[in-house]
């Protein structure tokens, strides 16, 4: 539109009217009639000409404005000012005939959206009320969802409680007979009795004795699959975790690996050998006074098994650690010692102590350099030869049962691994020989946790305060 009105602006047809009309008045008087008809009908002409540009600037201006707007406007100046002076004229009949014919149809669709505005409308204040009414329904749900959720975890509090109780009171209750045990022995033996009652005692029946299981037996199932999972979960965290912190200082991956599989080992051997103390010393303790149900082999491993956190795990740690550095097969540097592996040593130790609880127990393979390469027992590495049978070295062991293979360990295969061990033994020997003296020298951070062996165990401090 604006287009159209500037080219109307610039082609100066009103100034060129005008001057037509003053010429034309000037002269009127001097023209013939014809001259004078001439004239008028050029003007009409140029008027026309300038009529048309202006109701085509009009038509834009309403379409530009839309279905509504103008339509107001051309009802009540347009129309009453179209009507007298071009009802005789067939072009403005044309043009009336075409603006009231836009006019009424502008009108009807006008009318037709205002009804499906309303109508839509209406649609969505219906929609919106159920909408609100669904939302209040969804909103007291939640409260009462919420509601429910805060009583439920009451009441789970609660038991947590309880269970925490029954346990403290169970092992109260332990403790307590340990000691009722040992006090009726002392009684036992600080009493004379006469010869007539030993001889009445030595002809009485010997007491009868429930068979029944006890109940480290009775969750032998549960704590094995809890101990395996723990197992696996070394493998997946602990392990790589301790990987990753001994390669900052040891750039060999198989050294690396050799030091976890040799700390694994050692932790499990330094396990059982604690386990058997400990239950060597529970049994001598428990067997002065034993007289419950139970046999002293169920009581001793219910003891055990619910005072596991007697064990003196420390002691385990430090142990392995001393067999680590004289190990001949491993080597580190001088400026770190293998207590930076503690915490998978000491996880180690309590899964491996918790797995001889079990009947019967799991433990580890045995493995050596060298060996025969079993499908059954181990997975081969990535970096391995998939073509060699014979084992460079053990990465992780695996778990057994009664020589059954319960979860697989890991293992590196190479050709010529049986030579390239060899020899690689007799280059670490000589190395470790020259470097024992400044690399074997005790950490302040190592006798710490040395010094905590020599302290008593637990168990005795408990048992034995009677």
């Amino acid at each position: 539109m604006a287009d159209s009105l500037r080219r109307l602006v610039s082609a100066g047809s009103g100034r060129v009217l005008q001057e037509k009309l003053e010429s034309w008045y000037r002269n009127y008087e001097f023209n013939s009639c014809d001259q004078n008809l001439n004239r008028c009908c050029e003007i009409l002409e140029l008027s026309s000409e300038i009529q048309g540009q202006l109701f085509a600037i009009l038509n834009e201006t309403s379409r530009e404005g839309g279905l509504y707007a103008g339509a107001e406007t051309i009802k009540t100046r347009l129309l009453p000012w179209l009507v007298p002076y071009f009802s005789c004229s067939s072009s403005g009949r044309i043009f009336e005939t075409t603006l009231t014919q836009d006019l009424i149809e502008k009108e009807r669709q006008l009318g037709e959206l205002s009804s499906n505005q309303n109508f839509q409308l209406q649609e969505l204040q219906e929609e919106l009320t159920s909408t609100r009414l669904k939302l209040n329904q969804v909103q007291q749900d939640l409260k009462v969802s919420r509601v429910q959720e805060k009583d439920a975890q009451k009441k789970l509090d609660c038991l947590n409680d309880y269970e925490h109780q029954i346990q403290m009171l169970k092992d109260k209750i332990s403790i307590l007979d340990a000691e009722k045990s040992l006090l009726h022995s002392r009684l036992a033996r600080s009493r004379s009795p006469s010869p007539r009652h030993r001889e009445n005692k030595s002809l009485s029946p010997l007491p009868l004795r429930s068979c029944s299981p006890g109940r480290a037996r009775r969750t032998n199932a549960s704590r094995r699959a809890r101990l395996i999972t723990r197992f696996g979960d070394i493998y997946d965290h602990r392990r790589l975790d301790a990987e990753t912190f001994l390669k900052t200082y040891i750039s060999d991956m198989e050294m690396v690996h050799r030091i976890i599989y040799i700390a694994a080992v050692e932790s499990f051997h330094a396990a059982k050998m604690a386990y058997r103390q400990f239950k060597l010393r529970v049994t001598e303790t428990l067997s002065l006074g034993h007289t419950g149900p139970e046999s002293l082999e169920d009581t001793v491993l219910n003891y055990i098994v619910d005072h596991e956190d007697l064990y003196d795990v420390q002691a385990s740690v430090n142990e392995v650690i001393r067999s680590m550095n004289i190990n001949p097969k491993i080597s580190f540097p001088s400026e770190i010692d293998f207590i930076v592996i503690s915490t998978l040593i000491r996880e180690l130790c309590r899964v491996a102590f918790s797995m001889q609880t079990l009947v019967p127990p799991l433990d580890i393979a045995f493995g050596i350099d060298g060996e025969l390469f079993s499908e059954t027992k181990y997975y081969r590495s990535f970096d391995s030869d998939f073509t060699a049978a014979l084992v460079a070295y053990h990465v992780w062991p695996a778990l057994m049962e009664n020589d059954i293979v319960i979860v697989k360990g890991e293992a590196v295969t190479k050709k010529g691994a049986l030579w390239s061990c060899r020899s690689r033994s007799r280059s670490r020997n000589t190395n470790r020989t020259q470097s024992c003296s400044r690399s074997r020298s005790t950490s302040p951070l190592l006798a710490h946790h040395l010094s905590r062996s020599c302290s008593p165990s637990p168990l005795t401090n408990r048992c034995l305060r009677c």
